[in-house]
């Protein structure tokens, strides 16, 4: 097979490959003379007892690498303060036919999707071990027990690092039971994160500090308005400012300049002569596109992504109607680290330096650019500092610094976008209108609800291959009529939701909590308004419609009996909230505020519960929730990315603006496992803390706000 066919093959076997997996734990004969040998794929003991545990997934704040290490480290029964980690690159994982699974980190599926493997990893290499030292007692492996590195066997114990050389030789057991989460004593409990250290002392590498021998830097800047192409550029203007090497135009509608330093690459380029041809999209605005939009919320083309009864015959009917439009704009994942990498390229080798959510999405970006097969092509992972999804599906800056590295061969290359260029030429959180329409029989029950969403589709915007009969399912998240990934919970007898798909020129991507986040906004604010309508307590309400979701019922129950509804409250003092499913997990907020006579917010408190089945680190996923709440709200806040000239107007943190630390309210976190299932916990709680403060606000004032983001809408 060609060098193309190897590229487009693994392009396509990384970007679909979704279950499935072929994984392995035991791949004798690799290790090389002189090397410790791994016990499998997971799990390396070294002489001195070290253990080392590789992590497939990323890591970027959220605690994965901690969570996934205790799983093994859970089943291997090693000493805890032995246990180091590393990242297999995605070359390694190739070679040896994907033996660690999926790389992606991403829907917050880093531990739900891989808990099973991995700790059969552990719970394999752990009955090498005993076999190695049963072998040398000359006993059977059942007299044999294990706990903190060693092996013992009445009197007698070995330790892991003494028998790892000969535990690698031996074949592994064809079956293995794991343990059940009652017998967890690594697993379960509230370890501290082994990556804190690092990134306390300041010797944690991210992308942006990278250094090797003899490394250029390049900025980098793409034409300011969507699908607009480079038209001319002087680099003469510009090489022989201090420090500049060369000026690369970078596919169609880029250039970049490589300079000693990047301060002196960014000013040579912001000093570069360049003209652009705008293309057909110069003239768009969000005003033309919330036209679109609103135009697709009485269309007759729409994706049905739930259906029960007559809606129709059922609103017709109504004693009374409730209806309302709610609209949530696009945003930028505005990760604190913009996008960077580091590449070197040869005639027959490149490698790539990256925080990624995703090293083989990374890997096969970085071949398409080289024009390498992945085999001659390496990715090394670094820690980001943020993804949210924006380092997830799409690796633009990968392949910008490999074609860059390709001018300078044999040169490493360093690429650093500045602040302007990522706000600018994100993939962001998809833009869309929801109109909602109920109906109320004579005593005030819900009847009937039709949910009109009208807007982008992430998958269209990625993935188009993926859209079956003009539907994106990803959209439907959180109002699904069933399934273990976000099911809603409301029993209405009528229900239709639908949408229509109007896709604009800015680019979508996958944002933290993606689609649940302005689902959650949209149905439980309205929700709301049908309590109020119907002279109901919300929370009563939403009890009679969650009575057949137990689930769903008990994290609300919960966040309303911490929060104390129902009960008297300091004076100005007001509570809101919200529930939903989404990755897997059940959620619920109850967000506390208050609004002065001037319009002034405070979000006092949000109280939140969260199901996840599992719990592996209580205090990673308090901690998570916590963080979650952090973005979420600066996205109810402040986030916004418009349009005007066919360019996003928000360039920086001056225009863009997040959550200050005075801001923050105080959370409080009830992590509910009720055993069962595995579901995600980085990105369900975002999704309830915009609705549940939206809530507070129109019990503080009894004022709807139905578009985001807050700092727009008077609250008085």
């Amino acid at each position: 097979m060609n060098a193309v066919m190897n590229r487009r093959g693994f392009l396509h076997a990384t970007s679909t490959a979704a279950g499935g997996l072929m994984v392995g734990f035991h791949v004798p004969g690799l290790a090389q003379a002189g090397e410790t040998p791994e016990l499998n794929a997971w799990v390396q003991v070294l002489p001195d007892e070290t253990v080392v545990i590789r992590i497939a997934r990323s890591e970027m704040g959220q605690g994965t690498l901690t969570g996934l290490a205790q799983l093994v480290a859970e089943e291997l029964e090693c000493d805890w303060a032995r246990v180091k980690t590393e990242y297999p690159t995605p070359g390694q994982n190739l070679a040896r036919n994907r033996v660690w699974g999926s790389m992606s980190t991403g829907g917050s599926r880093g531990v739900r999707d891989s808990h099973e493997y991995v700790r059969k990893g552990g719970a394999l290499a752990r009955a090498l071990l005993i076999q190695a030292a049963a072998n040398q007692w000359n006993v059977s492996v059942v007299e044999c027990t294990t706990a903190a590195g060693f092996v013992q066997h009445g009197s007698k114990r070995l330790s892991y690092g003494q028998l790892a050389a000969e535990a690698a030789k031996l074949a592994p057991p064809a079956d293995i039971t794991l343990k059940p989460a009652s017998a967890w004593k690594i697993a379960g409990r509230p370890i501290k994160r082994l990556d804190t250290r690092a990134k306390l002392d300041g010797s944690q590498v991210y992308g942006m500090d990278l250094q090797m021998p003899g490394l250029l830097n390049a900025a980098i800047k793409d034409c300011p308005v969507f699908g607009g192409k480079v038209k001319s550029f002087d680099a003469a203007a510009v090489m022989s400012r201090p420090g500049v090497k060369k000026v690369v135009q970078v596919g169609d509608s880029a250039v970049a300049v490589v300079a000693d330093t990047w301060w002196r690459a960014k000013t040579a380029l912001e000093a570069l002569p360049i003209v652009w041809d705008e293309g057909p999209n110069a003239g768009q605005s969000s005003a033309e596109t919330a036209a679109v939009l609103k135009a697709g919320l009485d269309a007759a083309d729409a994706a049905v992504g739930s259906s029960q009864g007559d809606v129709k015959g059922a609103l017709a009917a109504a004693a009374r109607k409730v209806e309302a439009v709610y609209s949530y704009p696009h945003q930028n994942h505005a990760t604190m680290e913009v996008m960077n990498a580091t590449a070197r390229w040869t005639v027959d080798r490149c490698e790539v330096w990256t925080p990624t959510q995703n090293g083989e999405a990374a890997l096969a970006a970085a071949a398409e650019a080289s024009g390498l097969p992945p085999s001659q092509c390496e990715v090394y992972k670094l820690h980001l500092g943020g993804g949210f999804g924006r380092r997830g599906a799409v690796h633009d800056w990968v392949r910008q610094a490999v074609i860059i590295a390709k001018a300078l061969p044999g040169t490493p290359v360093k690429l650093i976008w500045s602040r302007e260029e990522d706000m600018m030429h994100g993939r962001y959180h998809p833009v869309t209108q929801c109109k909602l329409t109920a109906g109320l029989d004579a005593a005030g029950k819900l009847t009937a609800l039709h949910m009109r969403i009208s807007g982008q589709s992430i998958i269209a915007g990625i993935f188009p291959q993926n859209i079956k009969d003009g539907k994106d399912p990803v959209v439907f998240q959180g109002l699904n009529a069933g399934g273990a990934e976000g099911a809603l919970g409301y029993a209405v007898p009528n229900l239709l939701i639908d949408h229509a798909m109007r896709n604009p020129a800015v680019p979508p991507g996958f944002w933290r909590g993606v689609n649940l986040n302005q689902n959650a906004v949209y149905l439980e604010c309205f929700i709301d308004e049908v309590a109020h309508a119907a002279k109901r307590d919300p929370l009563e309400l939403r009890r009679e419609l969650l009575a057949t979701s137990p689930k769903h019922l008990a994290v609300l129950n919960a966040v309303a009996a911490k929060a104390g509804w129902g009960k008297p409250r300091p004076k100005g003092r007001h509570l809101g909230l919200a529930q939903i499913m989404g990755f897997g997990s059940y959620v619920a907020a109850c967000a506390e505020v208050s609004v002065s006579k001037k319009g002034e917010l405070k979000i006092h408190r949000i109280v939140a519960s969260t199901d996840p089945g599992h719990a592996v680190n209580p205090q990673q996923i308090a901690a998570q929730v916590e963080g979650s709440f952090a973005y979420g709200l600066s996205a109810a806040l402040y986030g916004e990315i418009t349009l005007k000239d066919g360019r996003v107007e928000q360039q920086n943190f001056d225009t863009y603006p997040v959550m200050k630390l005075a801001d923050m309210p105080a959370v409080e976190t009830i992590c509910m496992p009720s055993g069962g299932f595995w579901g995600g916990v980085g990105e369900p709680t975002i999704a309830v803390a915009a609705p549940a403060v939206l809530n507070a606000i129109f019990a503080a004032t009894g004022k709807r706000i139905r578009d985001l983001p807050l700092r727009k809408q008077a609250l008085v």
